[in-house]
């Protein structure tokens, strides 16, 4: 057994203690405590927490520890907000940007996440319904979730229940809570003949799902599922891009409104189901363009169902065929959701075109590093950047940052 003090919390939220043999990275600890703990190459296994910090709290979940998709219940959400807001710095300044005006972080509460990809997996007569134990395949089986929407919480029991009696050797479970109810997506389970679709019909209608479909096909659509964006419903595709909450997606959204306030004409790269360009269109016209042809699909059909003339979109692969200079023309200002590994061959365009305002929305602090250095070298400037955290207690971060023209 060995002692430590630890020193710092490391971007993956592990604390890490300095020794002459270097650093020593223990999970579950936080700066400034002395713990003893077994080694394990350059890990170690916490034992006991000899001195707690202050900001040490009871972890809220009976699953923290071993399942994999927190690892900073044990903090105070003060201390939680500032380290999250410290990842996203250093991640810059490490990518040769520093001083930048760096607002404090949003931080979605407890209980809001309203998707979750569960995994499934038979053990004899027992199904094991959950997550990823942490740094491991094995599954947890999982009862509750301080982070999940409670809707999604209280449908886990029925169906563990079900997948006795429907499921392979293993299954994945996707379950997104819409505007009208649950929307469940299965694969690996058992649907062969009429009897077994009448048995996963009857599921939907007893735990009155909005949606079931396996392996891609509806299997019962009691209600359309639909989220709204703006003042404007849209219909979900199954498994389509969503933000990961509400509250996320608001601040998403009014910061993006902040960045692009007066802007006349907007277009909107990677735009998804129209996150961005319902709330945006009360007072622009937008173009959206996105490669998903579902979602464009379902963004047309809401556009024309509120009969919003001002409002177009267009199926296109912007890594393979981005917007070109001359597309921009007239445009005033721009918005970018890229996925995670960001947009370089879109964004090397947009330094080009020199659209007076742009607001770059991203999941990953290390590609948005990348691709605003490609504008900032052409003149722009970046006003602010604002945290935005979907995933609470876990390292992954969201940011929105404005960019003008000098």
């Amino acid at each position: 057994m060995t002692e430590f003090l630890i020193e710092r919390l490391g971007a993956q939220g592990d604390g890490i203690a300095e020794t002459e043999a270097g650093p020593v990275f223990l999970p579950f600890t936080l700066p400034g405590e002395r713990v003893e703990a077994q080694m394990r190459g350059d890990r170690a296994v916490l034992e006991r927490v000899l001195s707690p910090s202050p900001e040490r709290v009871e972890p809220p979940c009976p699953h923290f520890g071993v399942c994999g998709g927190c690892s900073l219940q044990h903090m105070s959400a003060a201390s939680y907000a500032v380290w999250k807001r410290q990842i996203l710095i250093d991640t810059l300044a490490h990518r040769g940007f520093s001083d930048l005006p760096v607002a404090e972080a949003i931080i979605s509460a407890p209980g809001s996440r309203r998707r979750a990809g569960l995994k499934a997996e038979r053990l004899k007569d027992k199904v094991i319904l959950g997550f990823s134990e942490r740094q491991s395949h094995r599954l947890v089986d999982v009862t509750s979730c301080p982070v999940l929407r409670p809707e999604i919480v209280a449908f886990l029991g029925p169906l563990r229940a079900f997948l006795r009696s429907a499921m392979k050797a293993k299954a994945e479970i996707t379950v997104t809570l819409s505007d009208r109810g649950l929307d469940v997506a299965l694969s690996g389970v058992i649907l062969k003949t009429m009897q077994d679709r009448m048995r996963f019909a009857d599921f939907a209608e007893s735990a009155d799902l909005a949606r079931l479909t396996v392996d891609g096909e509806t299997v019962l659509e009691r209600r359309v599922p639909m989220v709204t964006f703006g003042d404007v419903p849209v219909p979900l595709p199954s498994n389509a891009f969503l933000q990961a909450t509400k509250d996320g997606e608001a601040a998403l959204q009014a910061s993006i409104a902040e960045a692009l306030a007066g802007a006349t004409k907007v277009v909107d790269l990677f735009a998804g189901l129209g996150t961005f360009s319902f709330p945006l269109a009360a007072t622009a016209a937008v173009h959206a363009v996105e490669g998903d042809a579902q979602m464009v699909a379902a963004f047309t059909r809401a556009a024309g169902a509120r009969k919003l003339v001002k409002v177009t979109a267009e199926t296109r692969d912007l890594f393979r065929n981005p917007l070109r200079v001359n597309e921009f023309k007239g445009v005033d200002a721009v918005v970018m959701d890229p996925p995670r590994a960001g947009a370089q061959a879109q964004t090397e365009m947009l330094a080009q075109a020199r659209v007076p305002r742009l607001a770059l929305v991203s999941c990953n602090p290390g590609s948005f590093a990348r691709d605003a250095r490609v504008l900032v070298d052409v003149g722009y400037e970046i006003d602010w950047i604002r945290p935005v955290d979907q995933f609470l207690w876990s390292p992954h971060l969201e940011l929105v940052a404005s960019f003008v023209l000098r």
